[in-house]
């Protein structure tokens, strides 16, 4: 059973994984950290801050304890939030033996899909690892890592299976510029995390090819419609997508200056080629690696998903983004 005094460990050493210490360490004592980067953890220890993401925040030196040795932030934590790009996990864990993980609480807060298996966090970790889904949570809604460095007011909802593990995580992230609340949709949270990301970099491309905000309003209410019934295909239960897990994540990922998945859309929507947007923004968008697994995930189901097929035949198969749009103005209402 864990409760507000368990101890904590984050896996992950970019901008979110590090808005998400900055939270914790207001109610736990010490926050585990792992990150891959020597370099950044040999500054973290030395000036208390990530000198590559969010590095105006200032760490209190005592209430984090960050390391490159991943096992030994394992060993040390009960709850272990999960942070690590999706594109990058299964890479981290594929020599991991089975029972690496065994006894411990899994929440990710990974908003994208592990590419080599076309999975959720949840179902990766699960199947990897043999985790119970009571075990394993989701922490998600509308909030950039960016406004939480400036402790702007932020939500976010905590999802479980297990009431009282979600419970006990949002009192842990609960602090003066974070609200938290619980809900028990697990797969829905995060394959609507994973879909909101595409539809940014729709938004995002329509941005960049000079469509205005008119336009974006009527993409996003269908793109929160087309998320409703692919979700409800993949996993059956009554969810209201108009919560700020569901539409205010797609909201604030589609309209924020703060959005990579947003930005990237935009500079492919400009003429970048993929490849040079990834380079230029030296940050991962996690919505293009999700791209080819939505779609390939649909194949099962057969569902209506115009805007993703449209980012799909841009981004994988070059289709120039003014023909691509130009087609998919025509199937929007």
């Amino acid at each position: 059973m864990i409760s507000k005094n368990s101890t904590v460990g984050v896996i992950g050493g970019g901008s979110w994984a590090t808005a998400l210490v900055k939270i914790l360490t207001n109610n736990v004592d010490t926050v585990h950290w792992w990150m891959r980067n020597k370099d950044s953890v040999e500054f973290l220890k030395q000036y208390q801050r990530n000198p590559r993401y969010l590095s105006s925040v200032k760490f209190d030196a005592d209430r984090i304890s960050v390391t490159t040795d991943l096992q030994s932030v394992i060993d040390k934590s009960e709850i272990l939030v999960m942070v690590h790009p999706s594109a990058f996990l299964f890479d981290l864990f594929k020599d991991s033996p089975d029972d690496l993980l065994k006894g411990k609480i899994i929440f990710t807060s990974i908003k994208g899909i592990v590419p080599e298996v076309h999975s959720i966090p949840a179902r990766y970790f699960h199947k990897k690892f043999n985790i119970p889904y009571d075990n394993i949570g989701m922490i998600s809604g509308p909030c950039h890592a960016e406004e939480v460095a400036m402790e702007k007011l932020s939500y976010l909802t905590i999802a479980c299976p297990d009431e009282e593990k979600s419970e006990v995580i949002a009192k842990l992230l609960t602090c003066r510029y974070i609200k938290a609340s619980t809900s028990d949709d697990l797969f829905g949270t995060e394959m609507c995390a994973v879909l909101k990301n595409i539809y940014a970099i729709a938004a995002g491309i329509c941005n960049g090819l000079g469509y205005g905000d008119n336009f974006q309003a009527l993409l996003i209410s269908n793109a929160i419609r087309e998320a409703e019934r692919f979700i409800d295909a993949v996993s059956p239960t009554h969810r209201d997508v108009k919560s700020s897990a569901y539409l205010g994540d797609l909201l604030v990922t589609a309209y924020s200056q703060f959005s990579r998945n947003r930005n990237f859309g935009s500079m492919v929507g400009k003429g970048y080629s993929v490849r040079s947007a990834q380079i230029e923004m030296n940050m991962v968008a996690e919505g293009y690696y999700a791209i080819e697994s939505i779609v390939e995930i649909n194949k099962r189901y057969n569902g209506k998903i115009p805007i993703i097929d449209a980012t799909y035949r841009i981004c994988y198969e070059k289709v120039a983004p003014f023909i691509e749009m130009e087609i998919l103005t025509d199937k929007l209402n």
